[in-house]
């Protein structure tokens, strides 16, 4: 959870039946690393498919296109 910030994910990774189950492990989460804080990202843009490629194979999230430029970014 304090990698990914997505519920349904660790739930689906631990293999709960049940979101309630995963709360128990997501509030301890929160315990240990505090509450969640305003996010931070490092964002890359790219144009070039071989530019694309290496963001993704590096961690980067597609995020938007605007004219032909593509934006990734990836928390910190």
């Amino acid at each position: 959870m304090h990698a990914t910030r997505d519920p349904m994910y660790v739930k689906n990774l631990l293999g709960h039946k049940t979101l309630d189950s995963t709360m128990i492990y997501i509030n301890i989460e929160k315990a240990i690393y505090g509450s969640l804080r305003d996010e931070e990202f490092t964002v890359r843009v790219a144009k070039e498919p071989d530019e694309i490629k290496k963001l993704l194979e590096a961690g980067f999230e597609y995020v938007c296109q605007k004219d032909q430029l593509m934006f990734f970014r990836k928390r910190r």
